[in-house]
């Protein structure tokens, strides 16, 4: 691996809390090619990048000091922006990549893959049907491209954002977020905190997993009714345990999960 094929800049680093951080990269010499909103990228560094302080040791078998870590995020910036593409990340710290790219500052070379690619997008929801996106942690970043691109020109559709992290500094993106609800009345988001009782100032906001917003009916509470199949199409992207959660219980309300041979009204992003 060499310099000359680390094709891309870190332009911005924002550290939104300890192990969270959003990371704009700019491509070095080239064009961004056009994508969707929802669609993921793959960031890579040599191996013999350094880690991140308070990373984990490399374990074993440590990867060839000549290898390119590659690993595919999605994109958090709208489509329309042309400059650079914006990453939501967290560090794994026993990871291989993350470790490394929290090492980087602005300036910092790094590879930046030439394609775009994923299936979570809007491509098929129908044009008036409620989106409800339901997120943990760093699986917002999918939202943020599509509510920074389609959704704030489409008023005539309902949205709500549910995001769920351990505590309310975790909740990347939340003052954006309620900017967005103020300005566009079609837009509900709903931030949920599971360690509320860690929290230096009181919570006031909603408590449990964000999967518990579906039980609890906090939807029906803003919307007036509950999102059915007929109606709306349910986005999910983060863990795993609230995905799977997520995909039973919707079923049991009669949702598909959607997929290339088989439309349906639930779309899932696995991260891992």
């Amino acid at each position: 691996m060499t310099a000359n094929a680390l094709n891309a800049v870190v332009t911005a680093k924002i550290e939104v809390a300890p192990g969270l951080a959003i990371l704009r990269v700019r491509p070095d010499g080239w064009d961004l090619p056009p994508f969707r909103p929802g669609q993921f990228a793959v960031l890579g560094l040599p191996a013999d990048a350094s880690r991140h302080p308070v990373a984990d040791p490399e374990g074993d078998p440590a990867p060839k000091p000549s290898a390119l870590i590659r690993r595919s995020y999605s994109i958090a910036s709208s489509s329309v922006e042309r400059g650079y593409l914006e990453f939501y990340l967290t560090m794994v710290r026993s990871g291989s990549l993350t470790p490394r790219l929290f090492a980087l500052n602005v300036g910092d070379r790094l590879w930046l893959g030439p394609k775009i690619a994923g299936l979570f997008t809007f491509e098929q929801v129908p044009a008036a049907a409620d989106i409800v996106m339901i997120a943990t942690g760093t699986g917002l970043a999918p939202y943020m491209s599509q509510l920074r691109t389609a959704l704030l020109h489409r008023p005539v559709r309902r949205v709500a954002v549910l995001h769920g992290a351990r505590h309310s500094w975790d909740l990347g993106y939340r003052a954006e977020l309620l900017t967005m609800q103020r300005l566009r009345p079609h837009m509900l988001y709903l931030p949920v905190v599971s360690r509320p009782d860690e929290e230096p100032v009181a919570w006031a906001g909603e408590v449990g997993y964000v999967q518990d917003l579906w039980t609890r009916g906090a939807l029906e509470r803003h919307w007036g009714g509950r999102p059915g199949p007929g109606s709306a199409h349910v986005f999910l992207c983060g863990n795993p345990m609230m995905i799977e959660t997520m995909a039973a219980l919707l079923a049991g309300e009669g949702f598909r999960e959607h997929t290339p041979r088989q439309p349906g009204e639930v779309h899932v992003e696995r991260y891992w």
